[in-house]
């Protein structure tokens, strides 16, 4: 049983009123979601949860800043000068700031993973398809998943005790802990610099439980390119997706988005079948290859985040760069539809920075264990 309150953002149909997608002038309200509550809100409700309400989250979830023009910008409790990250920024806020123990979101391309290393919290992301996702509201069937963010593991792990189901459990035990090479490339030198400093001062300890670090280099695939080209598979496929799933009522009702929203859309818009055809087809090699590089006992390390949370207001162009990086790191589990735990370890210029551990599809329960042993021993 949990006895915790809960927040769910609002795009997880929730029974005490309809749920917007934080969208100004049109409120866009899900046709697939029915009178009911989202299936993880009813079974935490059931589990002993108590709902404390809806939070704010981007527009139509398809960001993953947390700055929305219409609605305002949570205030990351963690570093009030920097974003907070999305979509699911105000689970992420509302759970660092204590209002709750647990915040609901759901992560296609990082919006949970994003904000708990902007805001130093604990965030999964779980194999997709293994939390159920009904009355929820649809951006990229493929890639949406329903995670959770916490402040203790011990409540996370119980989260996931009450939503994973439970068939298509991996039970291997994890046991070989593969370092991401090209990952760390992708985020700020002092990231790298703070993460290897941890796990140098804990470096017996961790082998005990992981044996001895192997360096991957995980994008290694044979004409698929770099993480960077990886990022620009995952952009076509989820652009697809989410216009298909959107694109009609957004041609129709013309809504006024804001920076960053309104070209994605518009650029999703414009895709070719040739360019989807082809991203799909690498997409699927993509995901074989990570397949075989876990395998069934395989950990992988790797930054959530290049950096921390950029600063408020921070130029649109100067966004979208870190952006780049920053989907070049977390669109490898959304490609391989694997779980991912974000850990709030270590900080850089003083905020938070997530440190992550993915493994094999279905090894959520073994990854929310290990999670726990790893926070225990760092607080020591």
């Amino acid at each position: 049983m949990l006895s915790v309150l809960l927040s769910a953002r609002q795009c997880m149909y929730l029974t005490l009123g309809r749920s917007t997608c934080q969208l100004h002038q049109y409120i866009h309200v899900c046709q697939t979601c029915p009178g009911h509550s989202m299936h993880a809100t009813q079974a935490l409700l059931g589990a002993g949860a108590d709902l404390l309400g809806k939070t704010h989250l981007d527009e139509l979830a398809y960001s993953l800043n947390g700055e929305n023009t219409h609605y305002g910008t949570p205030v990351n409790p963690a570093c009030p000068d920097r974003i907070p990250g999305g979509s699911s920024s105000g689970s992420a806020v509302a759970t660092a700031d204590g209002t709750v123990d647990i915040g609901l979101g759901s992560d296609t391309g990082g919006s949970v993973r994003v904000p708990a290393s902007y805001c130093g919290l604990l965030g999964i992301r779980p194999t997709h398809g293994r939390v159920s996702l009904e009355n929820a509201c649809a951006l990229a069937t493929s890639y949406d998943t329903c995670g959770w963010f916490a402040r203790n593991a011990q409540v996370l792990r119980k989260v996931g005790e009450v939503l994973l189901e439970p068939s298509s459990k991996q039970d291997a035990p994890l046991t070989r802990w593969l370092t991401a090479a090209d990952a760390f490339d992708h985020s700020d030198s002092e990231t790298s610099q703070a993460i290897y400093q941890l796990v140098q001062g804990h470096h017996q300890e961790l082998t005990g439980l992981l044996g001895e670090p192997q360096e991957v280099t995980v994008a290694s695939l044979e004409g698929m390119g770099s993480l960077s080209d990886w990022w620009q598979v995952f952009r076509i496929t989820q652009g697809a997706e989410i216009w298909q799933e959107l694109g009609e009522w957004i041609t129709a009702n013309k809504p006024q988005f804001g920076p960053g929203t309104k070209e994605r859309f518009e650029m999703a818009s414009k895709l070719t079948p040739e360019e989807i055809q082809t991203a799909q087809e690498k997409r699927k090699q993509i995901s074989a290859h990570l397949q075989t590089l876990l395998g069934v006992d395989g950990v992988l390390m790797l930054p959530t985040a290049p950096g921390p949370a950029p600063i408020l207001n921070t130029p649109p162009a100067e966004l979208d760069l870190f952006r780049s990086r920053l989907l070049s790191l977390t669109c490898i589990a959304g490609l391989g539809g694997l779980p991912q735990v974000s850990l709030p370890v270590v900080k850089v210029e003083g905020c938070p920075v997530g440190l992550s551990l993915m493994g094999p599809r279905g090894s959520d329960e073994k990854l929310l264990q290990l999670t726990e042993k790893l926070m225990a021993l760092i607080s020591q």
